[in-house]
């Protein structure tokens, strides 16, 4: 059965607990007991008050929930969720925000107490309850009418109302984001150019350039990508990140930078030493290295 983790969304206002529901059934199971059966718990505290004690959300505990489809599944809540939503509702000031069956708007009732289960020697055992720590116990003043309904049986726990998300859609949902702003950064690297590459990784390519011009399809090695680049950094023009990058991920061809023994004298008749000139040289290539990881690194 597949199992949801739901959180709180720190991005989403409604995201929380907006009332507490009292139930016939409570999605919790466990029940809550009356102040007038416990009058030693609160003094001065007696059945006149109507005053309802039990646990709104109990951490890790599975429920059993079922889609729009029928298909059946679980949620729970993690001790640290059930923190902050206990403190949440008291925050957003919604003590006062009572349901009954999760239907009828209830008046006159409101939350009076509110505490975290932190240790063995919590009250609420001494109500008979042996709830795990980091349970959310309530007390609520409630109507005559509620409390006979508790009384009676006919109403027997809490049951919360709120939004919540899933854990795991959360997380993807944010991934998505993170990945559209990084996305959109580097469209924003992109419209920022550089020409601050060293005057030698100028003086490489304008050398391949020449040889060109002097020699013309003698000189091979050089794609139209590569007279591209040559041209560009000749000219001492400015380049986007991409083309930095480009830059910089020609190093794995420093291999075959060097001239061959029977290209020595002519030098412009090998493709190595000429791709490897007309994008800069070693000065240009290990400029454009230093300078992506300086632009990533911002």
């Amino acid at each position: 059965m597949k199992v949801v983790e739901l959180i709180i969304d720190e991005k989403d206002e409604m995201s929380g607990i907006q009332a507490i529901s009292v139930v016939e059934s409570p999605a919790i199971i466990d029940t809550f007991v009356t102040l007038s059966k416990q009058q030693t718990l609160l003094k001065g505290v007696d059945k006149k008050r109507g005053v309802l004690v039990g646990p709104a959300l109990i951490p890790n505990k599975k429920i059993l929930r079922r889609d729009k489809e029928g298909n059946d599944y679980e949620i729970f809540f993690s001790a640290e969720t059930v923190r902050k939503a206990s403190e949440g509702f008291l925050i957003k000031g919604n003590q006062s925000e009572a349901t009954l069956e999760h239907k009828e708007e209830l008046k006159g009732m409101t939350v009076v107490e509110s505490w975290i289960i932190e240790g063995s020697n919590d009250k609420s055992k001494d109500m008979g309850m042996d709830l795990p720590e980091g349970t959310w116990m309530v007390s609520m003043k409630v109507t005559p009418e509620i409390y006979a309904k508790a009384v009676s049986g006919e109403v027997k726990g809490f049951s919360i109302e709120g939004m919540f998300a899933d854990k795991l859609e959360a997380k993807m949902s944010e991934e998505k984001e993170r990945q559209a702003i990084i996305e959109e950064l580097k469209q924003l690297l992109e419209l920022k150019t550089y020409n601050d590459y060293p005057e030698s990784a100028k003086n490489n390519a304008k050398k391949v350039l020449e040889w060109r011009d002097k020699y013309g399809d003698e000189v091979k090695g050089m794609t139209r990508v590569g007279w591209t680049r040559a041209n560009q950094l000749a000219k001492g023009e400015n380049i986007s990140r991409s083309t930095i990058a480009r830059m910089a991920s020609f190093k794995r061809h420093e291999k075959n930078a060097t001239v061959s023994a029977e290209n020595k004298s002519t030098p412009w008749k090998d493709k190595g030493r000429v791709a490897w000139l007309g994008w800069g040289g070693s000065s240009g290539v290990n400029w454009a290295i230093n300078k992506l990881e300086s632009i990533d690194k911002k």
